[in-house]
């Protein structure tokens, strides 16, 4: 009698821990991306698409564990199931589509954009030429430079004939303010960010290319995705989606699901 009630107690925690696993949503962040997903001075994380996150978990019931995970790397280690999505402003790509990835609707515009210093003798992307560029690994924007559709012309015409990959765009903002590179190709919110933590650095007028951001879930976790989608909806008809915008200083004209 006692071994059948030390294995029935066994097996309840088991179940148990089993139940709490699955209350668990794993969002797999680039934890250098502000404003959209980073560490705060607090240790704690923030951004746009954390907060997001953590509002539509609220809603489905589910606790927001965050993953950092390396960007270049991030659908190996979704396959591997280390994270339950990717979500961190992360642009949605046909080849992901193609590659059986279930994405979400778009919930932001995004734009690819030039980032540069004060003195270093660039005001066009004609300037580009013979600089020091430098861009992300895994991001779209290292795609569009690789494009032959896209800026591969451009790319050719930089220091060496490509970019300088970096690991993420903080290092990208160090260097540039270091002077190890002349220019920066990233997404306009990010731009915007290291604009306004580093003194002198300017933005050019110019769109490289357009993008949408959404949030990239495992082949066949279609269902999981409906139900963030339908929780996201909520967050724009109540209101958390713009306020949340507006607390990371992202422009309302790109909120792509207000007019949804």
């Amino acid at each position: 009698m006692k071994k059948l009630l030390a294995l029935a107690l066994a097996l309840c925690l088991v179940l148990g821990a089993s139940a709490a696993l699955a209350d668990e949503f794993k969002m797999g962040i680039d934890a250098e991306y502000p404003p959209f997903s980073y560490l705060d001075d607090d240790g704690s994380y923030a951004g746009f698409d954390v907060e997001m996150c953590k509002a539509a978990c609220d809603i489905l019931g589910l606790e927001q564990v965050i993953v950092p995970i390396n960007w270049d790397t991030k659908l190996i280690s979704l396959d591997n199931k280390e994270h339950d999505c990717v979500w961190s402003g992360m642009t949605i790509l046909d080849t992901m589509k193609e590659a059986g990835y279930v994405l979400s609707f778009p919930y932001y515009d995004n734009t690819q954009v030039v980032l540069t210093k004060e003195g270093n003798g660039i005001s066009t992307v004609e300037d580009l030429a013979g600089k020091r560029v430098a861009v992300q690994l895994g991001t779209s924007g290292e795609a569009l430079l690789a494009d032959p559709e896209g800026q591969l012309e451009l790319a050719q015409t930089f220091e060496g004939g490509a970019p300088v990959t970096m690991e993420n765009f903080n290092i990208c903002g160090t260097e540039l303010d270091a002077g190890g590179v002349d220019a920066v190709v990233i997404d306009l919110p990010v731009a915007q960010n290291l604009a306004s933590r580093f003194n002198g650095f300017v933005i050019l007028d110019t769109n490289l290319g357009s993008e949408q951001y959404g949030i990239c879930f495992r082949n066949g976790d279609d269902e999981l995705c409906k139900k963030f989608e339908d929780a996201i909806m909520k967050l724009v008809e109540d209101g958390t989606y713009l306020s949340l915008a507006q607390k990371y200083g992202l422009d309302e004209n790109v909120l792509c699901l207000l007019n949804k």
